[in-house]
């Protein structure tokens, strides 16, 4: 078993593994010889499946199994990697590959830095260009020289202040795991959505959703013994409509977009008619026609920490079951391949 590797796109990396990290401490990696598939199931709150092509995060890769297609499971934790490539960030390069360490399998990343030394002092000996009569290293120059002992001054061109490569090495340890265990960890099956709209820009949904919930915490009365997380609704219709809403016994208050997009879907892609399909219904009953799911407002700011990959995010809204956000992770390189995809599996709370 083998794998090495360049790193690209540290950056992108860096800010997935991050808010993977926010969900789950731990992350199932399976590599093969054309996608890498990142999967977070917390024991409570949301789950992801992330799936890249290899050329996406990875450049000059090798990769050797004794399994099908090369493939490669591993158990990782992602809290070691996240500080790993967080040192990579001002890099000239990183690279990775998978070997062992006393006996313990690890996935061991080195990271090409440059930093300038400090300035030396200068060395004894070295002119000090003047006039006439210029005292050089001890020896006397005098007018009755051919050199007039003026000297033009020139750039000190020595590698004393030249950049230095810096090589830092962080071992990350993995488990390698076998097939049969990964292949229990299944994605769950959502019915066909109701309502299919693009979210507004994370990182703003995610600012709104967090002051509600300490709107809520603070509302609580004062020596409540309650911890549960604040419960928020987010609703949406096939008419460009989202919803966001904090309902307690104390508060009620929303925030409304509209004008959002409602993807197309593709017939061929169906499993019924598009007539029959429930967004369709949703669509013909108007902008009255909400579907809903009422989330954790902690794990819902957790969730929407994805906002940082400044991708576009389809959300998918099966009423009163769950949500399902597909959050489409742009190509930088101009290669014109697709976009990679995270898709996160928000499970609707109970009244």
């Amino acid at each position: 078993m083998r794998f090495r590797s360049d790193i690209k796109n540290i950056r992108t990396f860096s800010k997935l593994v991050a808010a993977l990290s926010s969900l789950e401490k731990i992350a199932w990696v399976r590599l093969d010889d054309e996608t890498v598939r990142f999967t977070v199931i917390p024991d409570t709150g949301s789950q992801v499946w992330a799936s890249f092509s290899m050329d996406f995060i990875f450049d000059n890769y090798a990769l050797q199994s004794a399994e099908p297609n090369n493939t490669i499971n591993l158990e990782l934790p992602l809290g070691p990697l996240q500080r790993a490539l967080k040192s990579a960030l001002n890099g000239v390069s990183a690279s990775i590959r998978l070997t062992k360490k006393d006996g313990i399998p690890v996935l061991s990343m080195t990271i090409t830095t440059t930093t300038a030394p400090n300035k030396e002092a200068q060395p004894q000996g070295v002119a000090r260009f003047g006039g006439a009569n210029a005292n050089v290293a001890g020896l006397q120059y005098n007018d009755d020289d051919d050199d007039d002992g003026v000297f033009a001054h020139e750039p000190l061109e020595t590698n004393l202040h030249r950049e230095r490569e810096k090589i830092i090495t962080q071992d990350i340890p993995v488990r390698v795991l076998h097939p049969d265990t990964v292949e229990t960890i299944m994605q769950p099956k959502v019915r066909e959505p109701d309502v299919h709209i693009q979210l507004p820009p994370l990182l703003q949904l995610k600012a709104i959703s967090d002051r509600f919930t300490k709107l809520a915490l603070a509302s609580r009365p004062s020596g409540s013994a309650s911890t549960a997380s604040p419960k928020l609704e987010l609703s949406a219709n096939m008419h460009g409509g989202l919803r966001l809403r904090l309902n307690t016994d104390t508060l009620d208050v929303e925030s409304m977009w509209a004008g959002l997009e409602n993807p197309e879907l593709d017939p061929a892609q169906l499993p019924c008619p598009l007539e029959d399909h429930p967004s369709t219904k949703f669509r013909e009953g108007g902008p009255d026609k909400w579907a809903t799911v009422r989330v954790d407002g902690k794990d819902w700011s957790k969730v929407l920490s994805v906002g940082r990959l400044e991708g576009r995010v389809i959300a998918c809204f099966a009423d009163d079951h769950a949500l399902i956000m597909y959050v489409y992770v742009p190509q930088y390189d101009d290669t014109g391949a697709e976009d990679s995809v995270v898709t996160y599996y928000v499970s609707s709370y109970s009244l």
